[in-house]
């Protein structure tokens, strides 16, 4: 391999700051940062899942971690959050937002509260972390890295999630436009949108004989997706190798959006 070929996905120097980070996609992106290179700043909501999360990034790819508990339902502490982020790991180059969470219920009943909150954690808390990012990266005077957690509700609906699939249109929405508003300042912004992938979040669906055979039957590649296979998508939109892509949502989906 040429000199130049081996660095396009080598995140050695970079942090990166993962929400979600303490057990499904985002743990599994901050351990793929993490192994091409990068140190990763952990954020989720359980400080025992975050500690285990750190050591194993620690252990498994030898890089520093650093483990941040928040819940992103506090939109008012994002801001002192990031500080103390960029205080600890002296920088932040990498932003991924995974941290989500869904209701489901029939739309006709579901309550605005209910509605509010899957918005505010999808939605405003990317929003707001991506400020916060967009003002640090403008302050050291370098670009940077934003990637977003979609979902296949950034495509198209299905019932019960009204909230679920207007916050991930939302998050859709705004990579397009922080990806072009922001492309000024060097910071790429760009989306991955997963099929069902087997998690903890997703293991009530999975275990429903009838739910995962439906999943299956919309799946070309005929499996449940695992959270390493969105790992090569996130590295490649961190490294140099996606320095010319921003504003794209790359499905990781086992060819579900491409079947009538």
């Amino acid at each position: 391999m040429g000199g130049m070929e081996s660095q396009l996905f080598d995140l050695t120097g970079k942090t990166a700051l993962v929400t979600g980070a303490g057990r499904g996609i985002g743990l599994a992106l901050a351990g793929g940062l993490a192994e091409h290179g990068a140190n990763v700043a952990l954020v989720a909501r359980t400080a025992s899942q975050l500690a285990a999360a750190k050591e194993w990034i620690e252990a498994q790819a030898g890089r520093k971690a650093w483990a941040f508990a928040f819940d992103l339902a506090d939109l008012g502490g994002i801001e002192r959050l990031f500080d103390e982020i960029v205080q600890a790991a002296g920088g932040v180059d990498i932003l991924a937002n995974c941290a989500g969470m869904t209701v489901r219920e029939p739309t006709e009943d579901a309550s605005v509260d209910d509605f509010n909150r899957v918005m505010e954690v999808n939605l405003t808390s990317a929003l707001l972390l991506s400020q916060a990012f967009c003002r640090h990266r403008k302050q050291v005077g370098k670009g940077g890295r934003i990637i977003n957690i979609g979902s296949l509700a950034c495509h198209a609906a299905r019932p019960t999630i009204a909230a679920y699939a207007c916050s991930k249109m939302g998050l859709l929405g705004l990579t397009k436009t922080l990806a072009v508003e922001w492309a000024k300042y060097g910071i790429n912004v760009n989306a991955i949108g997963p099929g069902y992938i087997a998690t903890e979040l997703t293991a009530p669906l999975q275990a429903d004989a009838e739910f995962s055979k439906w999943v299956l039957s919309k799946t070309p590649l005929g499996r449940w997706g695992r959270p390493e296979d969105l790992v090569g998508t996130a590295v490649l939109l961190a490294a140099k190798a996606g320095e010319f892509i921003t504003g794209q949502i790359f499905y990781v989906d086992g060819g579900w959006t491409a079947l009538i």
